[in-house]
């Protein structure tokens, strides 16, 4: 059954995600938040160019509408300290896949709340893993596509800036390239987050932290 994909510099694919080293010379080469693509600027070059001319453009403007491309503004709720009454200990992620929420969990009974997309039905599952891997601009090839074709980082690429890819690679908690994704039942099983959001999980989260799923 397919799985989303990423590559590895040598080429070799898993079930889902390994690291590509082929972004040199595409602008690719510092962390996604640092350092916006050429291709995107002169998008976007178009787009200030249109709203200058209607004398209706703001920064604000130009901000939404960049994170209407990127996932990386939304206007959804943002990630929040809440109390935690689980069981889990602190530094442990936590998938709540009912709530559409995880939350990343604090000592004193707290957690960071954030808002996920989840597996579609018949793709979604539970149980324990643990963050085997840590992805920077992750490429991805489409499971569905015969020729696995490499997309690159960037604009077109679902897994967003970052990966935390899980034990056995089948799955990961990733970013996103369609904000208005998050909330709903989505993926191949995969958790996504707005980008923002898995910028802020990635820095807190280390290798091996536990990752438990529920319904």
């Amino acid at each position: 059954m397919p799985t989303c994909r990423m590559v590895s510099a040598s080429g070799n694919l898993s079930p889902i995600v390994q690291i590509s080293s082929d972004v040199r010379g595409r602008g690719w080469e510092k962390p996604f938040e640092q350092n916006i693509p050429t291709r995107l600027s002169v998008c976007y070059r178009s787009f200030l160019m249109t709203k200058m001319s209607r004398r209706t453009f703001t920064f604000g403007s130009l901000l939404l509408g960049f994170g209407a491309a990127t996932g990386l503004v939304s206007e959804a709720e943002a990630a929040t300290v809440v109390r935690y009454r689980g069981k889990a200990r602190p530094g442990t992620i936590v998938v709540r896949t009912g709530q559409r929420r995880l939350y990343y969990v604090l000592p004193g009974g707290k957690a960071v709340r954030y808002k996920v997309g989840v597996g579609r039905a018949g793709r979604q599952w539970s149980g324990r893993s643990r963050v085997a891997r840590k992805a920077v601009n992750p490429s991805w090839i489409n499971p569905f596509d015969r020729k696995k074709r490499v997309i690159p980082p960037g604009p077109r690429n679902p897994l967003g800036p970052r990966a935390l890819v899980l034990a056995h690679g089948q799955y990961a908690i990733h970013g996103t390239n369609n904000s208005r994704s998050i909330g709903g039942a989505v993926s191949l099983g995969c958790i996504r987050m707005y980008n923002r959001d898995i910028l802020d999980l990635y820095r807190r989260a280390r290798v091996g932290t536990p990752v438990v799923v529920t319904r």
